[in-house]
């Protein structure tokens, strides 16, 4: 099983060209199993333009988390902590190993699903 992540195309980009090393969360999926993400770049892109496996998810108070994470981040500090306003902890999801697709896919054709607001489950090929 895998989930698709909603990350906005300038994000997206970033991670398959290896400057953003961990996705952030104010929410995470539950399943433990997950293993490996599908990434469907958002508007305007709304593509599904490669997957990448997962290292391990961290959870942590703000600060500490961006203590971890600002290397890799990919963010300013500044959108990091607007991102995660009125939370007090929050999630990232460190990339482990990326595969980008040669050609983008359609999230609704190739997966039959539709764009997820935070995440959703796959459990497809």
């Amino acid at each position: 099983m895998k989930v698709v992540l909603s990350i906005k195309p300038e994000f997206a980009y970033k991670i398959f060209e290896g400057t953003k090393k961990f996705e952030f969360r104010k929410a995470i999926f539950k399943n433990e199993n997950i293993k490996s993400v599908i990434v469907y770049a958002s508007s305007p892109v709304q593509k599904v333009i490669g997957e990448f496996e997962i290292d391990k998810v961290l959870k942590y108070d703000l600060d500490t988390l961006w203590n971890l994470t600002q290397e890799h981040s990919g963010i300013s500090e500044e959108f990091y902590y607007e991102y995660f306003a009125n939370k007090n902890e929050g999630f990232a999801i460190k990339i482990k190993k990326t595969k980008k697709y040669k050609k983008p896919k359609c999230l609704r054709e190739d997966f039959n699903l539709v764009p997820p607001q935070s995440f959703a489950y796959w459990t497809g090929r």
